[in-house]
């Protein structure tokens, strides 16, 4: 018997539940040093992290990777690629799964500028072996973890 009442749909979510976002970081290689800035946002304030943020509607990975290195650093970048995806539960309202991304920059001697002054204290390349401490979560596990974001060579 139906009373006419609207159904939710079973896998509709509350809207006070908190939904995951998707972001993308990009590891933007220079030889053989990452570029890393100084976050200044709440989450992860003072760590150093990959340039990126967040997804947008209908943008592919690689557009959101280049427009997203763009706005942070000025640098335009080259031969982007997928590397791998990780599922963060950063807080009890944060949940990002991020896209990792590789590229290189256009032109290796352009130097990145500070674009978003009030979201990064400033950006430096850093050997891979010899990063600067405290990484932010995401990026420390998968460097905890032994990945390595350098194309290997084929023998």
């Amino acid at each position: 018997m139906d009373n006419g009442a609207q159904r939710t749909p079973a896998t509709a979510t509350p809207p006070s539940t908190p939904i995951p976002k998707v972001g993308v970081a990009v590891f933007l290689l220079n030889g053989s040093k990452v570029l890393l800035g100084k976050r200044l946002s709440a989450i992860g304030h003072s760590t150093f992290a990959l340039p990126g943020g967040h997804l947008e509607f209908r943008e592919s990975f690689e557009e959101c990777a280049a427009r997203e290195v763009k706005e942070e650093t000025g640098l335009e970048i080259d031969k982007t690629e997928y590397l791998t995806v990780t599922n963060n539960v950063i807080s009890e309202k944060v949940h990002v799964v991020c896209i990792f991304m590789r590229a290189t920059p256009a032109d290796p001697n352009q130097k990145p500028q500070t674009l978003e002054p009030e979201k990064c204290d400033g950006w430096d390349w850093y050997e891979w072996n010899n990063l600067p401490k405290p990484l932010f979560g995401p990026l420390e596990n998968m460097v905890q973890s032994g990945y390595n974001p350098f194309p290997t060579t084929a023998s």
